[in-house]
C-alpha cells in the first residue's frame, strides 16, 4: 500500500503542503472534513481545551467519510499539545499527552517552545514504541508509548494493529514511519540552539511562531510583517536551521496589499516555506497546478 500520511508523501515528492484548522471536534465535523481541499488539518490544544474524546470522534468521522480524493484513508491530522517542549523534565512528565492524541489516530504532533535539543529528543521518545531502535545511536531515548492503545489508530489508518505499531514511528528517522513531528522554535530563548534543536533525529518540520517570538522580544503585537530586523533575523535563523537539518519550514503571512494567492506564492517562492496555510480550495488548487500537481488532490 502507499503512504498513510499524505503530507509525508507530498514532501517526498517536493510538493508544497497546504493546511487548515479543524472547525470543531465532533464525529459529524470529521465526516464533513473528510473531503477537505487541505492536505493537513491542524488541531489546536495549545490554548484550547484538551478534548481527546472529541478528537477520537473527529478521527472516526474522518475515517468513515473517507477515503480522501487522493486515496488516503484520511487527511493528515496534526495536534499541538497543552504542555511545552522547554525542558526534558516537562516533556517526560507530560508524555501522557502524546500517548492520548496518538491513540486517537492522528498523524503527528507540533510541540511548542522547543528550547533545547535534549527536550526535543525526549519529545521524539514520547511518540515511539520501545522496540524501535533506529536513532538510539544518535541519542534518541527509548520510546515511551505502550501497548494497548493501538486499536483505534490502526482502524483509522486502515492497517492491522501489528502493522500500526511498526509504522507509527517518526519520519524520516524511520523511512517507513508515518508520524510527522514538528516544533515551534518560537521565542528568543530557542534561537541560540536552533541548529541543534532542528537536527534532532525524528523532527520533520518546524515553524518560527511569530506571535510568541514577538512577545519574547517585548512586542505583543509583533506577529505580522513588516518585521523589524531582530524578527527577520529570528525567522532566518529558524529557516537556516531547518535547511541544514533537511526539515520543512512552516510559515504564515499577513499582508493586506497582497491577494491570498500572492501571499501563498510569496511564502513558497520567497520565504521558503514548504508548508503553508491556504484560505480556500481555490487558492490551494491554483498553486498546486502551478507546481504540476494534478487532480485528485
Amino acid at each position: 500500500m502507499g503512504r498513510v500520511n499524505k503530507v509525508i508523501e507530498l514532501i517526498e515528492q517536493g510538493q508544497p503542503v497546504f493546511s487548515t484548522g479543524a472547525a470543531e471536534l465532533t464525529y459529524d465535523a470529521g465526516l464533513e472534513a473528510a473531503g477537505t481541499w487541505a492536505d493537513m488539518i491542524q488541531v489546536e490544544f495549545e490554548h484550547h481545551a484538551f478534548d481527546t474524546k472529541g478528537l477520537h470522534d473527529y478521527m472516526r468521522g474522518l475515517r468513515d467519510g473517507g477515503p480522501t480524493p487522493s486515496g488516503h484513508p484520511t487527511p493528515t491530522v496534526i495536534c499541538t499539545l497543552p504542555s511545552n517542549c522547554i525542558s526534558p523534565e516537562e516533556v517526560r512528565y507530560n508524555a501522557w499527552q502524546s500517548r492520548h492524541v496518538l491513540a486517537a489516530g492522528i498523524h503527528g504532533i507540533l510541540h511548542t517552545h522547543a528550547r533545547s535539543a535534549e527536550a526535543v529528543r525526549w519529545f521524539v521518545a514520547t511518540t515511539r514504541y520501545p522496540f524501535q531502535t533506529i536513532g538510539a545511536d544518535m541519542g534518541v531515548p527509548e520510546g515511551l508509548r505502550g501497548g494497548g492503545g493501538q486499536g483505534q489508530p490502526a482502524e483509522i489508518w486502515g492497517v492491522e494493529p501489528s502493522r500500526y505499531v511498526r509504522i507509527a514511528d517518526p519520519w524520516p528517522l524511520n523511512p517507513e514511519g508515518e508520524l510527522f513531528l514538528g516544533l515551534k522554535i518560537e521565542d528568543r530563548h530557542c534561537l541560540a540552539d536552533a541548529d541543534n534543536i532542528a537536527a534532532v533525529p525524528g523532527i520533520s518540520w518546524a515553524e518560527w511562531g511569530p506571535g510568541d517570538m514577538g512577545m519574547s522580544f517585548g512586542d505583543p503585537d509583533g506577529h505580522d510583517p513588516p518585521y523589524p530586523p531582530h524578527m527577520e533575523h529570528a525567522r532566518e535563523t529558524v529557516k537556516s536551521a531547518l535547511d541544514k537539518a533537511g526539515a520543512a519550514f512552516y510559515c504564515s503571512w499577513r499582508d493586506d496589499s497582497m491577494s491570498d494567492e500572492e501571499i501563498v506564492l510569496h511564502l513558497i517562492e520567497n520565504v521558503g516555506a514548504k508548508i503553508a496555510p491556504a484560505p480556500s480550495a481555490e487558492v490551494a488548487d491554483s498553486v498546486r497546478k502551478r507546481y504540476g500537481r494534478t487532480m485528485p488532490w
